[in-house]
C-alpha cells in the first residue's frame, strides 16, 4: 500500500474577491510538480463564489466535470441547450465535456455564499458527443454507508455516469465508527476529502478538508474519531 498525504492548509489558495479557491492539485496561477494529478483525477477544486457571481462563458473538452455543491445553489447554462439549470446542495452535476462544449456557472443566490466541489477526471474515450445531468442524493441513504454519486457509463452500478472507471462516493459515520472500503481493482486508487470531522486512515489523521490517496492495494479500513463526512474519488493510477 501507498499514501500520499494533503493537508488542507497546503493546497493552492487564491482570493479574487468573488471568489474564494482551494486547489487540491496544480491549477490556474498555482502550480506544484509534486501536485499535478492522482491517476486520471486531475482537479478537485473546493471554491467558495459570492452572492450572484461565477464563471461566465468558458470552452471545455476531453475531460469529465463532475460539480458538487456542499452550500447554497448553482446555476448552470451550457451550448448543449441546457439554460440556467438549478443545482442545489444535496444535488450533483456531471458533464462530459468530449468533443466541446462551453458553459456558464454562477452562484444562483443573491444573498448567500456558494461552496461547492469541482472535480475533473480525464476521460477513458476521446471526443464524444457531449452531454449533461443531475441527481439528487438523500443524505439519509449514506448514514453508516456508500452511496455511490457517480460510475462508469460502461456498468449498470447506480449514480450519475461518465466516461472513466471511476467511481465517486460519499458516506456520513458517527464517532468511533469503523469502515472498510474494497478497491474496483488493484491498479487503481482512491484520493479521500474529508469534507467535514475528524478521521484516522492508515493512521494518519485527518482533519476538515485534508486528503489523502491511497494505492496499490485492494483495500483498506478507516476509524472515525468524531463525526465525519467523507468523498472518495477512485480512479485508475495508470
Amino acid at each position: 500500500m501507498k499514501t500520499i498525504v494533503h493537508k488542507a492548509n497546503e493546497r493552492g489558495f487564491a482570493n479574487h474577491g468573488w471568489l474564494q479557491a482551494n486547489h487540491s492539485f496544480s491549477f490556474a496561477n498555482f502550480f506544484n510538480p509534486e501536485k499535478v494529478q492522482f491517476g486520471a483525477l486531475r482537479v478537485l477544486n473546493d471554491d467558495i463564489i459570492a452572492p450572484s457571481m461565477g464563471f461566465s462563458t468558458h470552452p471545455h473538452d476531453n475531460m469529465e466535470i463532475i460539480t458538487i455543491p456542499l452550500k447554497g445553489t448553482l446555476k448552470h447554462k451550457d451550448s448543449m441547450g441546457n439554460t440556467w439549470e438549478m443545482v442545489e446542495a444535496g444535488e450533483v452535476q456531471v458533464m462530459s465535456a468530449g468533443s466541446g462544449v462551453q458553459h456558464s456557472e454562477m452562484n444562483a443566490k443573491t444573498d448567500e455564499y456558494l461552496n461547492l466541489f469541482q472535480i475533473w477526471i480525464f476521460p477513458d474515450k476521446k471526443n464524444v458527443a457531449p452531454r449533461y445531468d443531475q441527481k439528487h442524493f438523500n443524505a439519509e441513504d449514506r448514514q453508516g454507508k456508500l452511496q455511490t454519486l457517480v460510475s462508469s457509463i460502461d456498468n449498470e452500478d447506480e449514480g450519475l455516469k461518465i466516461h472513466q472507471n471511476a467511481k465517486l462516493s460519499r458516506i456520513d459515520l458517527s464517532k468511533d465508527q469503523s469502515f472498510s472500503y474494497n478497491m474496483i481493482s488493484e491498479n487503481h486508487g482512491v484520493y479521500i476529502m474529508n469534507i467535514s470531522g475528524h478521521v484516522s486512515v492508515e493512521n494518519n489523521q485527518l482533519e476538515s478538508r485534508d486528503a489523502i490517496g491511497i494505492y496499490d492495494t485492494k483495500g483498506f479500513t478507516l476509524k472515525t474519531n468524531e463525526d465525519t463526512q467523507l468523498l472518495f474519488i477512485e480512479v485508475p493510477m495508470r
